[in-house]
């Protein structure tokens, strides 16, 4: 018996971090081109913080770089670029509108308030500080199960925190904010990462038990009567958030989150229909029963009843960019007030840069969802798919539920522009949520070690035996 040897081809895949430096490059050139355009038609001249925020997106930016170079070196190639350009358009945006208000402040003879764009560059270097410290110290994201339970505790915590006397403040309606030491934060944007984490590591444990089907209704098979309790559970306490704290987004937010990763944990279209009845009753219950959601929902239904409103003024401005928008610079997304920073911010775009400007900041964010949903097909843990599957659809809940409350298509909600709006909170937790997203995908892209090469003489020996 002859037995051939042959040879083993291993096929490494690239890391891309080459492709990656230049897709930064090309980010920070059209943040820094859009904040000189900016002062240019506003101003005519260039402004004299270019420098400061030329370097500083750049700086941030390649410090970023450099760490997923040496950490994290197969992570993925697109998130990072796709993420500082969202972010330095966001900070160019937020420039805009400051100029604007400090015209209206002066022609008024009042005093202008200060720019709020330094303030959200130092809020995105704690960001990538932030992001630093998940890609160093997380460098498996497998450990993050055996904290299943401890992420859940710790995102109740933060969801509750608001409520604490002495520490919540209510700003605009909604209990959503925490002052500390003269600071105010939103901790829910952080319960967000830490529910994603409780969500994907509970599914793993209990999607064998939650997969086991009951009766069958048109055509669904439905889930037994004794598993709808985690369903239930996730649903009051999205509930309470609504209640308590009046936050129609983050509500939204979390149910619909917990909802996906079931139906995607246990691939029963039922769970869906369950939960859809449940958020249907929700809402109902809302709409009957406080006073800010048949505010909104009016608001909704006819946006121009109430002449100069944050609503009509958004929807005017839209019509006015038209398709291809105003220019940037030409506009007046100051109309808005600070809101044309934070919560409309993506109204402000649409009226400088179009419906084609508003399109390509969408498939901004759906780029990032893609990735992030890829990153979970290629992952080889069923922990590490939810998670990246939780993870990359926040970001498609947010940024629908935004776009979607400032075009009419559905009532607000009062969640912020992932890294765009104006907000220390926000931005920070999404960059962590990113620099967790990249550190799945490339445990996921990373080439698994060959197993040892067999010798001839090993095998030869192994048939002489038999």
């Amino acid at each position: 018996m002859s037995i051939a040897s042959t040879s083993m081809i291993q096929i490494i895949p690239r890391s891309r971090r080459g492709v990656e430096l230049m897709l930064l490059i090309i980010a920070i050139a059209v943040s820094v081109g859009a904040y000189v355009n900016i002062g240019l038609t506003v101003q005519d001249k260039v402004p004299a913080s270019t420098g400061y925020y030329a370097a500083g997106i750049g700086l941030l930016a390649l410090i970023a770089h450099l760490a997923l170079r040496y950490r994290a070196p197969y992570a993925d190639p697109v998130l990072l670029p796709c993420a500082v350009l969202l972010n330095g358009l966001g900070v160019a945006m937020i420039h805009r509108v400051d100029l604007g208000l400090q015209a209206a402040a002066e022609a008024a003879g009042r005093e202008p308030r200060g720019p709020a764009a330094p303030q959200q560059i130092t809020w995105t270097a704690v960001g990538i500080i932030l992001f630093l410290v998940v890609i160093l110290v997380i460098r498996d994201h497998r450990r993050l199960q055996a904290l299943t339970y401890t992420a859940g505790l710790a995102g109740l915590v933060l969801l509750i925190l608001p409520l604490v006397p002495g520490l919540g403040v209510d700003i605009n309606g909604a209990r959503i904010w925490v002052r500390l030491a003269g600071m105010s934060f939103q901790p829910g944007e952080f319960a967000k990462l830490c529910l994603v984490v409780f969500f994907a590591g509970y599914l793993v444990v209990k999607r064998d038990v939650l997969t086991l089907a009951g009766h069958r209704f048109l055509g669904l098979d439905l889930p037994r009567a004794r598993d709808l309790g985690p369903i239930l559970i996730a649903w009051g306490v999205s509930l309470g958030v609504l209640i308590f704290e009046k936050d129609l987004g983050s509500s939204l937010l979390f149910f619909g989150l917990f909802l996906f990763l079931l139906y995607v944990a246990t691939e029963r279209a039922g769970w869906l229909l369950i939960g859809g009845l449940l958020f249907a009753g929700g809402a109902l219950f809302a709409y009957s029963t406080f006073g800010h959601v048949q505010k909104r929902v009016a608001d909704w239904q006819d946006p121009f009843q109430e002449v100069g409103g944050q609503v009509s003024n958004a929807l005017m401005g839209q019509a006015w960019g038209g398709v291809l928008g105003r220019g940037l610079g030409q506009g007046r997304p100051e109309i808005l007030g600070f809101y044309g920073q934070s919560d409309f911010i993506i109204s402000s775009f649409a009226e400088e840069l179009g419906l084609t400007g508003m399109i390509a900041i969408i498939l901004v964010f759906t780029l990032i969802v893609e990735r992030g949903l890829r990153t979970a097909l290629g992952c080889r843990d069923i922990f590490g798919k939810l998670l990246a599957t939780g993870l990359a659809m926040s970001f498609a809940v947010q940024v629908f539920v935004i776009v979607g409350g400032v075009t009419g298509l559905i009532p607000l909600t009062g969640l912020a522009t992932p890294f765009m709006a104006l907000g220390g909170t926000s931005l920070v937790a999404n960059w962590a949520i990113v620099a967790l997203l990249l550190r799945i995908s490339d445990q996921a892209r990373r080439p698994q070690t060959p197993a040892a090469p067999v010798s001839d003489d090993t095998i030869a020996m192994a048939v002489q035996k038999q």
